[in-house]
């Protein structure tokens, strides 16, 4: 019988000028004949692309396909560095974190390394489908709000979006200053502000996050709630029980992975 497999590409990076990792999840029909949807699944900003193995991603898949809860997928979970999977500089940069010198930022164009770069190494390397309904992108913490952004940023890409404990913040805070220079870039990359302003009626939303979260994401997470379904978008948001963690996401990784293959 054959079995899923994870592989390790390389992403040549024209954004970034540089090469970023990637881990892909090939659910066991894969055969290089049929094509397949595609979930692009972010990290946080202390992550790599080896959440994929630490939240046993294909492990979920491989039993949920199994018990025919939910269609194969290609997952896939690219590194995005500490950069808020935005265009924060015109070149790479790696700085030290003014608000905690153990930890790096990254600056650069890391929006156009997600919609450009990954999206073309994935659709040229893997037999996929190549157009928005089988698109689909989410993460977890900042890589709930990097997913949210470029979604709603680029809504022809992507079909589905979730925000997973999204570190979506009520207003700029300081420790993330140095990712945007002038209120114009964060209104570029909030989404709520995004929301406010542009046609996602084609989008569906998945949002949640738990009760007792340190960062108080919920409230982010509640008033984008509220304002994609007053203008008619498919949003759905759950206020869980627990922490800013992974043992919070894996706990909920099922509903997760229903919601983008169900």
């Amino acid at each position: 019988m054959s079995k899923s497999k994870v592989e390790q590409i390389i992403i040549d990076s024209q954004s970034l000028d540089r090469e970023m990792k990637a881990l892909v999840y090939l659910p066991k029909t894969y055969d290089g004949f049929e094509v397949f949807p595609v979930l692009y699944f972010l990290h946080g900003r202390s992550g790599n692309e080896t959440i994929l193995s630490e939240l046993e991603l294909d492990k979920f898949a491989d039993r949920m396909i199994d018990d025919g809860i939910i269609k194969p997928i290609i997952i896939v979970c690219p590194c995005i560095d500490n950069s808020h999977g935005m265009n924060s500089s015109a070149i790479f940069k790696d700085i030290s974190d003014p608000c905690d010198s153990s930890r790096r930022i990254h600056l650069g164009r890391y929006e156009d390394y997600i919609i450009h770069d990954i999206i073309r190494t994935i659709d040229t390397t893997y037999h996929t489908i190549k157009n928005r309904s089988g698109r689909y992108i989410g993460g977890i913490s900042g890589g709930g709000y990097s997913a949210l952004h470029n979604a709603f940023n680029h809504p022809d890409l992507f079909s589905k979006v979730g925000g997973h404990m999204p570190a979506i913040e009520i207003e700029l805070e300081e420790e993330d200053a140095p990712y945007y220079s002038n209120q114009d870039i964060w209104n570029k990359y909030d989404p709520i502000t995004i929301a406010k302003h542009k046609e996602l009626s084609d989008i569906e939303v998945y949002l949640d996050c738990g009760d007792r979260d340190e960062g108080r994401f919920y409230r982010g997470c509640s008033i984008l709630h509220g304002i994609l379904k007053a203008n008619g978008v498919k949003s759905q948001y759950y206020l869980n029980s627990g922490y800013h963690n992974h043992d919070y996401i894996k706990a909920n990784l099922e509903k997760y992975l229903l919601f983008y293959a169900g």
